[in-house]
């Protein structure tokens, strides 16, 4: 998602700074640009001095796999709270907005569907997902203080369920997984029996998305994502039929707090800034495919770009 962020700013004509250190991203992923800077650094250690001020600092740093929750909790938890803290802080000294990337995981497993950004959520504060939960939620408030306490101005953006190129094969989550296994023909391993729902997005939609958020001044939270609910089952028989793969489905025990449903109300972001997606659903699993097909041969393919982006 960063470096899709970073491309997205460059066309505009932005001056890009990007900090990664590159625990789950790469900066394969990153096309040199006389506009862009590239900082290899941990920002749970502080954000590099500049020479001149940001007009914008966005937060996206954190691993946001299911496997990451249950190999890096710590570093999660860091980059989430002294992370996020730095990165506000040097908003504040530069008189930036500052962005914040939330996610739908602040929802838990949850009890309202779908989702508006009223709803408190459904969270096991002490489960194998608090590490990302609970960090996020924590991320809020710090903005929250911030935004009330210190004037800064802020915006929270819930992310939903997204996807797209560049996406790691072994990130965890289950569309780049489903495509891995479709392409080399093995069975799709399916949590459960596949019956809970996800609402994705294409990542092209997410970014235009974010663009138009943090150019309305708008504070939030706003949730961001498609609303398109399908089943997990569902989804894995679509990605076998559009790879053309003779693969199966294989049921496996399903994870502990996996949320039966997920699914935004994109209402707040239609109002305040008129977002809409665009992407159909199959079009950008297509899209997706396509880049495993011709890039996942390649070492090194699949990463995500910088965790950590300021404009």
């Amino acid at each position: 998602m960063g470096s899709h962020l970073v491309d997205a700013f460059l066309e505009r004509g932005c001056g890009v700074t990007a900090v990664d250190n590159f625990s789950t991203g790469s900066a394969e992923n990153l096309t040199p640009h006389p506009n862009l800077t590239v900082v290899e650094a941990d920002v749970t250690e502080g954000l590099p001095v500049g020479d001149e001020p940001f007009d914008a600092v966005l937060h996206f740093a954190c691993p946001a796999s299911p496997v990451d929750f249950a190999t890096l909790p710590v570093e999660i938890l860091r980059v989430d709270s002294l992370g996020t803290l730095h990165a506000l802080d040097r908003a504040l000294a530069d008189g930036a907005r500052f962005m914040m990337a939330s996610t739908s995981e602040v929802y838990g497993d949850p009890q309202v569907h779908p989702q508006p950004e009223s709803y408190w959520g459904n969270v096991n504060p002490i489960g194998v997902r608090s590490c990302y939960d609970e960090a996020k939620r924590f991320s809020e408030a710090a903005v929250a203080a911030y935004h009330r306490h210190k004037g800064l101005d802020a915006a929270i953006v819930r992310i939903f369920n997204t996807y797209g190129p560049r996406m790691r094969p072994d990130d965890g989550r289950f569309v780049p997984t489903f495509i891995t296994q479709a392409l080399a023909g093995e069975p799709l391993t399916v949590h459960g029996d596949g019956s809970q729902t996800r609402s994705l997005c294409f990542v092209d939609d997410l970014v235009r998305g974010l663009v138009m958020f943090l150019e309305s001044g708008e504070y939030g939270p706003v949730n961001l994502g498609a609303e398109y609910e399908l089943t997990v089952r569902e989804t894995a028989e679509i990605i076998i039929r559009l790879t053309g793969s003779p693969s199966t489905i294989e049921y496996t025990d399903r994870p502990a707090d996996d949320p039966e449903r997920r699914r935004p109300d994109l209402t707040a972001a239609r109002e305040l800034f008129g977002y809409h997606p665009q992407v159909p659903y199959e079009a950008g699993l297509k899209a997706t495919i396509d880049y495993f097909a011709t890039a996942g041969a390649q070492p090194g393919a699949h990463r995500h770009g910088p965790r950590a982006a300021a404009a």
